[in-house]
């Protein structure tokens, strides 16, 4: 299918705030344990967490099959599961989603120690400490240059991993609701998408996970990570006219989240310094840039065959 700019359609606006309820209800249920018990500390966080990645694919069964939207036969092609075409372009999309986002982390990195974020420690003392602190006294280790190779090498496998718990978000956030919200403008779509993805993310944000902080501003900047990545994310999702790239990138994304506490001198502000924090911002925000630059943003496959029916309810 030739690039053309996605003809417009109305925004289901009934089906898009029951997605967005329940996407974020089933969140606060499914952490709700952990607010009860002793928060991250608790060991079914193991469990909830990746549970909790699911709720947005929940939420998409319920406003496809009760509100049918879309409508039937139209489900696949919007949703961006199939068909995978054009193939080449998915295919070279879905490979960088694999490999850039690492990199792009990498130069977050460089920018927190530029800025003064962090602190580069090339000999991973920091680390080193980190690592004998989480470890029983007495665990013998490996040279930690071994440990540190060892995890860089184990992020193209691990990506791949984290990319079946990506699924359960993706499927909802750029599978359904970027599509949905469309109509809106491209940038109005992604901006929009990547603020609700923030706010869902407060059940677990509150406790404390990513940022360490327990109050609005967590949550805030949460809000700004998600938006961040979620141009990158939403961009190869309307590139491709394809899931895949987002959930690949995804994975990709949470695989390499740990690598500032590799390279930094010691623990980071991890709002200021980690993958999701402001140095990533000033990263995400050079490429959405070039992208737009360059005109990809307007470049973009048809979300499905016949527009004007994806967001009809069969009577």
């Amino acid at each position: 299918m030739n690039d053309s700019t996605v003809p417009q359609r109305r925004v289901p606006w009934p089906a898009v705030i029951v997605f967005v309820l329940v996407a974020c209800a089933l969140a606060w249920v499914v952490i709700l344990p952990l607010w009860l018990g002793d928060g991250l500390a608790e060991p079914i966080s193991a469990v909830l967490l990746p549970v909790m990645m699911f709720t947005p694919a929940v939420a998409v069964l319920v406003v496809t099959f009760l509100m049918r939207v879309p409508a039937r036969g139209q489900r696949a092609r919007f949703l961006g599961l199939w068909p995978l075409r054009p193939a080449k372009r998915v295919v070279w999309l879905m490979v960088a989603a694999w490999l850039v986002p690492p990199l792009l982390v990498g130069l977050s990195i460089l920018v927190a120690v530029a800025l003064g974020f962090a602190q580069l420690d090339l000999t991973f003392a920091g680390f080193a400490a980190e690592l004998a602190k989480a470890l029983p006294a007495g665990t013998p280790l490996p040279p930690v240059e071994v440990v540190v190779l060892a995890q860089l090498a184990a992020l193209p496998v691990g990506a791949l991993f984290n990319s079946i718990f990506a699924f359960g978000e993706e499927i909802g956030w750029r599978g359904w609701l970027v599509p949905a919200l469309r109509p809106l403008g491209t940038w109005p779509a992604l901006l929009l998408s990547g603020v609700i993805w923030g706010i869902w993310h407060s059940p677990v944000i509150l406790l404390g996970y990513n940022f360490g902080r327990t109050d609005i501003t967590g949550v805030l900047f949460m809000i700004g990570g998600c938006v961040a990545w979620g141009i990158l994310l939403g961009w190869v999702r309307l590139r491709s006219a394809s899931v895949w790239p987002a959930v690949i990138a995804h994975g990709s994304l949470n695989a390499a989240g740990g690598l500032v506490v590799l390279f930094a001198a010691a623990q980071p502000d991890l709002a200021l310094a980690g993958p999701l924090g402001v140095a990533a911002w000033i990263v995400l925000a050079v490429v959405a840039l070039v992208l737009q630059l360059t005109g990809q943003f307007r470049r973009q496959p048809e979300l499905a065959g016949a527009p004007e029916q994806l967001l009809s309810p069969r009577p």
